[in-house]
């Protein structure tokens, strides 16, 4: 089986191209964690099939590195942009299908500085309809639920500690969900997050960083017009991405999107 491995703000992915033959099913669980294992595969957050869909330019089916398929990923839906421009499937537009639903997602020029081999990717994101707190945080589901909570000194936090104590509390046990720390920032903020599914700190997660925006731009208690808002920058350990959206009088959120950079890393066979 041939393989791409790309990653997006250190987030990295496992793609395989499925338009002409079928390498993996959903029931693979076992093979797909082998796959992700970095000691005995080829070693990944996730993997993700690129799969024919009539109606759109292709369909995203990702798992997490538990070899389960899982909701929505981010970054991961950057990345497979990037892996459909890379196979000419696409050239700067796109409409694919996930798990969530439909997705656009645009490459574009950034004035912002890249590595080499970098591509920009905007993803747009499901629209947010209600956030909800739980003490001094904020849960709401980006494609994927997350809890986002603000404090200082990230640096010093036990990630993983902190993300398991919420990860598996008698409020999220059953389902699971994402865990995510910000430190804010003149402009933007640092964060770190746990991943379900993962069960581990991630260097990046894009719908964490999609609902941390959120989060802050209702922790600052901002008007809601109805206008574009950006959040800027967003600091994640393996990179730095950026938010916009459209924040709405009734306290829901539209016209989401995830920009950032995402790269092709290596392909192999296995």
């Amino acid at each position: 089986m041939q393989f791409w491995k790309y990653q997006g703000a250190g987030n990295d992915f496992i793609m395989v191209d499925q338009r002409e033959r079928q390498w993996l099913t959903r029931a693979d669980t076992d093979r797909v964690a082998f796959l992700c294992d970095r000691h005995f595969g080829v070693g990944a957050d996730g993997l993700i099939l690129l799969q024919l869909r009539e109606g759109f330019d292709f369909e995203m089916i990702y798992f997490n590195s538990d070899g389960r398929e899982s909701t929505m990923c981010g970054n991961g839906g950057r990345c497979i942009v990037a892996f459909a421009h890379q196979l000419g499937i696409i050239r700067d537009q796109c409409r694919f299908l996930a798990i969530d639903g439909e997705h656009a997602a645009r490459i574009t020029e950034t004035t912002r500085a890249l590595a080499p081999g970098e591509i920009w990717v905007e993803l747009h994101m499901q629209d947010v309809r209600r956030v909800e707190t739980s003490g001094d945080a904020y849960v709401l589901n980006t494609g994927s639920p997350h809890y986002v909570r603000f404090a200082e000194h990230l640096e010093q936090l036990d990630m993983v500690r902190e993300g398991r104590a919420v990860r598996y509390s008698e409020a999220f046990e059953k389902e699971g969900i994402n865990v995510n720390i910000a430190a804010p920032l003149p402009e933007g903020f640092d964060i770190r997050t746990y991943e379900r599914g993962v069960e581990d700190e991630t260097l990046a997660c894009g719908t964490g960083i999609t609902a941390a925006a959120i989060a802050w731009q209702l922790r600052q208690n901002l008007p809601a017009r109805g206008q574009r808002v950006e959040v800027s920058p967003i600091r994640a350990r393996g990179g730095t991405l950026s938010v916009n959206f459209v924040a709405r009088p009734d306290g829901s959120f539209s016209d989401i999107w995830l920009c950032g950079p995402a790269r092709r890393v290596f392909s192999g066979e296995i």
